[in-house]
């Protein structure tokens, strides 16, 4: 069976990630800081394994992949999905906000794909790694404040790098970038806000995450193997120019 870990397994979009995985028969292991989330998600998933993990300690991504390796002899696909949105603007940025940010939604990110590599090694066929960006990382008619943006655009980079750096080995990295999605992150938006950017979506209306999970499968299936290095831009069409 194959194997898959997904970050930030408990939020709105982990969840509609880890169902779409576990539906296209995947073992899906799903990470959180939230553990009796994860226990409660576990109780009606076959096939979902519940780790508890703070993402922003390098030494507990190694842990946990050392787990599953151990317990399931590697990993086949990586999807890093942890994140959040610090509402600071510029420039009151608090240097801790600054490095938080940094650390939820790119740090994460990075040290994952540095243990998923190794533990993709010796694995059958194209191994995916699939970061989730932000449309707010290239759209700045939007409210995102720069620190979000900074962390997503690194995410981007990193995929490209890694696209390149793993061709060969069979490992491809995509970036999926969806502007307004319908995820609990709505709830750090002032009510205002929140409106102006879903009246600004071409279809009236925000993204479902099932909609966003259904590109993650598709890049993991056998018919993502041909994609790599790319970043995926979900919007509606809202910025064609």
């Amino acid at each position: 069976m194959r194997v898959a870990i997904v970050t930030g397994a408990a939020g709105g979009m982990g969840r509609a990630i880890t169902d779409r995985l576990l539906a296209d028969g995947l073992q899906v292991v799903g990470v959180d800081i939230d553990g009796p989330a994860l226990l409660t998600m576990a109780a009606d998933r076959d096939g979902f394994v519940p780790e508890a993990v703070d993402l922003t300690d390098a030494e507990a991504i190694a842990d946990l992949f050392d787990r599953v390796t151990t317990r399931s002899g590697g990993v086949d696909a990586l999807v890093n999905n942890a994140g959040t949105c610090f509402m600071s603007d510029f420039p009151d940025i608090p240097a801790a906000e600054l490095t938080r940010q940094m650390e939820i939604n790119f740090h994460s990110a990075f040290h994952c794909c540095q243990q998923a590599v190794k533990a993709m090694a010796g694995r059958p066929g194209v191994r995916k790694i699939v970061n989730i960006s932000s449309n707010g990382a290239y759209n700045f008619d939007v409210f995102d404040p720069p620190h979000y943006r900074a962390s997503k655009a690194a995410m981007d980079t990193l995929t490209k790098d890694l696209a390149r750096r793993y061709a060969r080995e069979k490992i491809a990295v995509n970036s999926i970038a969806p502007a307004m999605t319908e995820t609990p992150l709505f709830n750090v938006l002032t009510e205002d806000v929140l409106a102006r950017a879903i009246s600004a979506m071409p279809h009236g209306h925000a993204m479902q995450p099932d909609q966003i999970a259904a590109w993650v499968g598709f890049l993991i299936s056998p018919a993502g193997d041909v994609s790599s290095g790319n970043i995926i831009i979900l919007n509606q069409g809202r910025d064609v120019r």
